[in-house]
């Protein structure tokens, strides 16, 4: 436990940080899966559609450093891969 009060002021301003950046990755997360389900429902304008809504989403996460730039970059490019190899199999 901390015992100086800027330890305890930065033990509170952490706790604070860690639930937003569950709330960021969560909320990613969540998106990320509505693409996958698309994908593996086979439906083609649903999975644009989710991955519309999905890479501002993934940037946001990068841009805020809840993760890596580089790390947003690539999920965003796996993601709009998957779904134009599913476009043009279709």
């Amino acid at each position: 436990m901390a015992n100086h009060k800027s330890a305890e002021k930065r033990n509170r301003q952490a706790t604070v940080q860690r639930m937003r950046n569950r709330a960021i990755k969560s909320r990613m997360k969540n998106t990320i899966r509505q693409v996958d389900e698309a994908i593996a429902a086979g439906s083609v304008e649903k999975a644009m559609e989710a991955l519309k809504l999905a890479i501002p989403v993934i940037a946001k996460t990068g841009a805020k450093g809840t993760i890596h730039k580089k790390n947003a970059s690539r999920k965003v490019s796996r993601l709009t891969k998957r779904v134009n190899s599913m476009q043009t199999a279709a």
